[in-house]
């Protein structure tokens, strides 16, 4: 499958909505696992500012690459992150998309609790 690395050193990053555990069958709520470590995989939506375009980005990552403090807004880093191009078809319907997966999500909030002290 083609991967293509993804420059992040000129973007602005900040969590969308918290991680969330991906699911791989809706249907029975079995949690995605990656194929070939088996570590639980993690959802994070993250907001991706860069040349003066902003998306939204829903990036699959190994569960012991996250944050444990990833809220709404916190500033991240992105670690290793790829797009994969899919395709499927569904009911006679193609389907198409790109695909984000990060080796980590790091939160660039300073961790010292002496410098949030006001």
């Amino acid at each position: 499958m083609r991967q293509i690395p993804v420059e992040t050193a000129g973007a602005t990053v900040m969590v969308a909505r918290a991680p969330q555990p991906k699911v791989r069958d809706r249907r029975t709520g079995e949690i995605a696992t990656d194929a070939e470590t088996g570590a639980k995989l993690m959802t994070v939506d993250v907001m991706f500012a860069a040349n003066n375009e902003v998306e939204i980005l829903s990036i699959t990552v190994p569960e012991s690459g996250i944050s444990e403090d990833l809220t709404m807004g916190t500033p991240v880093a992105l670690t290793g992150l790829i797009a994969r191009p899919w395709e499927n078809e569904f009911n006679g319907q193609k389907r198409h998309g790109i695909a984000f997966r990060a080796v980590a999500v790091t939160s660039l909030v300073d961790a010292d609790p002496a410098s949030k002290a006001a």
